[in-house]
């Protein structure tokens, strides 16, 4: 039996490829590196490439939640632990509140029959189109003169969760509707309740659907700096503010503010990681006959 043979692809393709690599690559790659480097050593223009290393700029970020007291860090600033914290936060809560009320929802859009349904299911798409920005003037005023919950972590939640709940409700739509409604109605004969055949048996088999809403939401909720610095106070700013805020036209720590971009990085990758093995396992779930 003859190997299968492989049309050769013209160079031009790799080309691209790999220019679009490094596009991709190149500026993280780049902050990694600065993040590595003292201050002088940035503004040299002989550096390059050749540098002492050092971690004096992830302890000057993270000065408050070492073990250690840093020996090059001076004085201590604690706003970006704090910031980093809060974005854990909000980013986790309000992807879990996005997460049981969006798939709640969307099981009832699709299973319950009422008057109004398809464009309530419309609604929820038109909604998601709407930018940030538009709403940023009345949520303010809604948040701070009605609720009085500006400058909370909550009233960030809140606004992230309504936010992402009309493309979580439309994503999981498609999701519900692959599955068979016999296995529901085999479930209910069995003396199952409401809850149970949601939860033990809905649930499970749009898992893939789950995950992919998660990971849309927390790298939302994570990223999002507009609504963020309007509504977050000092106390509950998250970290994509705290960068732009460390930004001065006196004085700019590079190293520093390097630094804080691949912690930036970190929490969104390994989520990522996590919810895309959940994807995987629900698509492989049942292709293997034992």
């Amino acid at each position: 039996m003859s190997a299968p043979s492989y049309d050769r692809q013209h160079p031009a393709y790799y080309a691209l490829i790999v220019a679009l690599v490094v596009m991709s690559v190149g500026p993280i790659v780049m902050m990694l590196i600065t993040s590595f480097k003292l201050n002088v050593d940035i503004m040299s223009d002989t550096s390059g490439l050749i540098f002492m290393p050092t971690i004096q700029n992830y302890e000057a970020a993270l000065c408050n939640m070492l073990w250690y007291e840093p020996a090059s860090v001076d004085y201590c600033d604690p706003t970006f632990g704090r910031a980093l914290v809060n974005s854990l936060i909000i980013a986790l809560i309000s992807t879990s509140l996005t997460l049981v009320l969006g798939c709640m929802a969307a099981y009832a859009i699709v299973r319950f029959r009422f008057v109004g349904r398809g464009t309530v299911s419309l609604t929820t798409l038109l909604m998601r189109m709407v930018p940030p920005a538009v709403l940023l003037v009345p949520v303010f005023g809604i948040w701070s003169f009605q609720f009085g919950i500006d400058g909370t972590r909550s009233g960030i939640i809140l606004i992230y969760v309504a936010m992402n709940l009309p493309f979580v409700i439309w994503i999981l739509q498609s999701f519900i509707v692959q599955v068979p409604i016999q296995l529901e109605e085999a479930a209910r004969m069995d003396g199952a309740g409401p809850f149970q055949v949601f939860f033990l048996i809905v649930l499970p088999i749009i898992k893939p659907g789950l995950a992919a809403a998660a990971i849309f939401t927390f790298r939302i909720a994570w990223n999002e700096f507009l609504l963020a610095n309007t509504l977050a106070d000092r106390n509950s700013r998250t970290v994509p503010v705290t960068i732009v805020n460390s930004l001065t036209e006196y004085d700019i720590d590079w190293g520093v503010i390097m630094a804080t971009g691949m912690l930036l990085a970190i929490p969104p990758i390994i989520f990522t990681f996590v919810a895309s093995r959940q994807i995987i396992t629900g698509m492989t779930a049942g292709a293997v006959k034992g």
